[in-house]
């Protein structure tokens, strides 16, 4: 057995998204998300599941945060709802959905939970998405008058805030492969979305700096790893396209301010330009506080002419995966931190999502996930491996605290700690939540 040590000063945490936990869709002034245009047109979630009461966080709130206690965590990462401040995008506010953050945030802070606010985590307006989403840089200052209304009612409560969750997610899988809202299938918009949330987030970086608000700001981008087949120059370039696609694409012109020429040309090939106007990028290249990344999975590739965006293909190495068929590939988290700080510098980084996804159900009242802590401690080692090459790890907040609607897949895949009987809305701590609260008391586990 080794022990796995962590600094005296790293924050734990779980994470959550509004959508995906809240419910109450309908209730107290909240409009329409294109989650829930998306969720309720026929084929496009998983057994037609919808996020309509979800885990019913919204009224069960104070329960949840019993469970966050008992965790005994420090940081708590959640989104807002932004059609439940702004029913439509912009415009009036709804003070009900105002009070409801209040309240939850109070709870938090009276537990000494410190509160990680995630502006966006998908849930747009649909009624911004009729005027074309964001497609249409209306869109961008509709979200800056969003996170401003944010920012002053909550300057004090709330001192780590995140513009944008997985803007790859938002731009090219919602966008160009289409099997997220609103399920769009083409490129050339989806680069386009891409670019435009950039600029909502560099703007309202700015707009954070101009109110002069109180605490740290960053975004968290989705990132994966894939190692090459070989040392040929080709598997080595088709890899470095795919793992840019999530690293250089979003995080280039935030810390460089500018796009990656090797993505730029390839994009060309693919008769994709990108529409960049006079300011756009000193508006993306704006100094954050902290990164947070969120990784899940890797993969060894290779290329592959004609396959795909990028030309490559993965290869099946036999690595065990989990239920929702990702590789548990802990190495490629230690791999692409290092190459984040190697390429960017020390910045601190939050790793605002991490977790995997197992279907256990209880047995005579226990849940006895040890698949998930398997690779909880698979990733956390791999983790201490980047903490002890430099990479400046502040926090890690583990996804997800309970289960819950897991976008297209419904309520088909579990990644929480805390199991939700989706029918009596129970909840029931699993085995994992148990060993996580163990590392959190004692800021190290054995292995």
């Amino acid at each position: 057995m080794s022990i796995i040590k962590f600094p005296k000063d790293m924050k734990w945490g779980t994470a959550t998204a509004s959508y995906q936990i809240e419910g109450a869709a309908f209730e107290d002034g909240r409009g329409l998300s294109i989650w829930d245009t998306f969720s309720h047109t026929p084929g496009k979630v998983k057994n037609g599941d919808n996020g309509d009461v979800a885990c019913d966080s919204y009224h069960r709130y104070e329960e949840d945060i019993e469970l966050i206690k008992d965790l005994g965590i420090n940081i708590y990462r959640f989104s807002v709802s932004w059609p439940r401040i702004y029913p439509n995008g912009t415009g009036k506010i709804n003070q009900k959905g105002i009070e409801f953050y209040h309240k939850f945030i109070d709870k938090l802070l009276e537990n000494g939970i410190e509160p990680m606010c995630t502006l966006y985590h998908w849930d747009l307006p649909q009624a911004l998405q009729d005027k074309g989403g964001w497609a249409n840089r209306e869109t961008i200052e509709a979200f800056v008058n969003y996170a401003e209304t944010m920012f002053k009612e909550f300057n004090g409560k709330i001192k780590y805030w995140i513009t944008l969750n997985e803007p790859w997610c938002v731009s090219f899988l919602s966008n160009y492969i289409g099997t997220h809202a609103p399920g769009n299938q083409d490129l050339q918009l989806a680069t386009d979305i891409s670019h435009h949330l950039l600029i909502a987030h560099g703007k309202t970086v700015s707009k954070f700096r101009e109110l002069n608000i109180e605490g740290e700001i960053g975004y968290a981008p989705n990132t994966t790893w894939l190692e090459p087949f070989s040392d040929k120059q080709e598997d080595i370039d088709a890899c470095h396209r795919e793992i840019g696609h999530y690293v250089e694409w979003f995080m280039d012109p935030v810390f460089k301010g500018e796009y990656p020429q090797f993505m730029l040309d390839w994009f060309r090939k693919k008769g994709v330009r990108l529409h960049i106007q006079d300011g756009d990028l000193e508006s993306i290249n704006q100094p954050i506080d902290f990164l947070g990344i969120n990784y899940y999975t890797g993969y060894i590739a290779r290329y592959k002419e004609n396959s795909g965006l990028f030309d490559f293909e993965y290869i099946k190495m036999g690595y065990e995966r989990t239920e929702i068929d990702w590789p548990v590939y802990p190495e490629g988290f230690y791999k692409v931190l290092t190459y984040i700080n190697n390429r960017y510098g020390n910045i601190p980084i939050y790793i605002t999502e991490n977790g995997a996804c197992y279907n256990d159900e209880p047995i005579n009242g226990k849940i006895k996930d040890k698949k998930r802590i398997k690779y909880l401690k698979q990733h956390l080692v791999a983790l201490s491996r980047a903490i002890e090459s430099g990479v400046n790890i502040k926090g890690y907040l583990l996804w997800s605290l309970m289960d819950n609607f897991e976008w297209a897949e419904g309520y088909s895949k579990r990644f929480g700690i805390v199991h939700v009987d989706y029918d009596t809305l129970k909840r029931t701590k699993k085995d994992s939540f148990y060993w996580y609260k163990k590392l959190v008391g004692n800021n190290w586990f054995e292995f």
